[in-house]
């Protein structure tokens, strides 16, 4: 079974204002948190979220989280 890249141990915790986004699943973009099209070799497709209003967020890295695109605090267990 493929597993994505770990991007980081622990999440970027970012300001984002209101609108769509998304989550890099697999681990492979520049950022590691946002879809940059590098998924495109891999199984894994992005995340769309949506945020109503700007706010703080802390979004996963390693690509463990129960709870995507948001840390749940698997990247402390890795």
């Amino acid at each position: 079974m493929d597993k994505p890249k770990i991007a980081a141990d622990h999440p970027n915790v970012c300001e984002l204002e209101a609108g769509s986004y998304y989550w890099c699943a697999c681990g492979h973009s520049e950022n590691g948190s946002f879809c940059d099209g590098s998924h495109k070799t891999t199984p894994f497709t992005p995340l769309k979220f949506e945020l109503t209003e700007t706010k703080t967020v802390a979004i996963c890295q390693c690509k463990q989280t129960k709870n995507p695109p948001y840390c749940d605090g698997s990247h402390k267990v890795l």
